[in-house]
């Protein structure tokens, strides 16, 4: 490189740099400020969910289950919902599947009886779900693909209680949004098939001043943070937003409501008209 002052090996004296108009230095400046964004777009796309990002803390590009226990989503219900509640639900996976591809021990995903006015929101809305890592999609029934002696619906009509989760089952949710009316409808369902079924032990560590009936993502949450702390009222209580009023077993006089709470659920309803709201927990 040459210094100012110096002469070159033939003892000529080096040009004076040509100015830089300032319109190309502008054009370059533009142009890593696209790439800036580009690159920032699709970092995004990778953790958003309904077009909110989730979270700074960068996704891995590929999970590998940690845990051999499944996650099934039964989307049957897709003709039982107002197209706003299919939205929602819509939602609520999105959710579950960002913390499951950020969890400590995330889960083998599933989707099962995808299609209808659910697929169709995904596809216009979101195009890239099609490109979703770790997850097998399906327009098969969850009884079609897995055997039923693996299979254990998680509903809150169920009398069965869990103490533990079985790493070799495949524990379903159902995709239902219904404002409370259907009730029933996806423990019948379990019995009809001849599938075991049980719902969380929410009972024994929390009481709540609204119908204990979770979202898809709260059950989806607290299974995964179960999985992590291997202690349920820490993953209740990590999960649930406080404006259900959700308070722990003998602690029923201490006020917990929060209305700031955020609503980082993906769409949760408010109390009485909960998002899964199937009869799933």
């Amino acid at each position: 490189m040459l210094q100012e002052g110096h002469k070159d090996h033939q003892g000529h004296q080096p040009p004076e740099p040509l100015p830089v108009h300032p319109a190309i230095i502008q054009k370059a400046r533009q142009k890593r400020k696209e790439k800036r964004q580009k690159r920032s777009l699709e970092r995004k796309n990778q953790g958003e969910e309904g077009g909110e990002f989730v979270g700074r803390k960068r996704l891995r590009k590929e999970v590998t289950p940690s845990s051999p226990l499944r996650l099934v989503i039964d989307c049957s219900f897709d003709n039982l919902m107002m197209f706003k509640d299919v939205r929602k639900l819509h939602k609520q996976i999105q959710r579950c599947y960002s913390v499951n591809r950020r969890a400590a021990h995330p889960v083998q995903f599933y989707l099962t009886s995808l299609g209808g006015q659910l697929k169709q929101n995904m596809d216009k809305t979101d195009e890239g779900w099609v490109n979703w890592k770790d997850i097998t999609v399906k327009t098969e029934a969850y009884h079609e693909v897995v055997v039923k002696e693996e299979l254990v619906y998680l509903t809150s009509d169920s009398p069965n209680v869990l103490t533990e989760l079985d790493e070799t089952k495949a524990y379903v949710i159902g995709g239902l949004v219904d404002h409370n009316h259907h009730k029933g409808i996806t423990f019948k369902r379990a019995q009809e098939l001849g599938i075991d079924h049980a719902q969380l032990p929410l009972n024994s560590f929390v009481k709540m001043n609204s119908r204990k009936v979770l979202a898809v993502n709260h059950v989806f949450e607290i299974i995964l943070v179960y999985l992590e702390k291997g202690n349920w009222q820490e993953a209740f209580f990590t999960v649930l937003p406080l404006r259900k009023g959700a308070i722990p077993l003998g602690q029923e006089g201490i006020a917990t409501e929060d209305e700031e709470e955020s609503d980082r659920d993906a769409e949760t309803v408010t109390p009485n008209t909960t998002g899964n709201e199937q009869d799933q927990q």
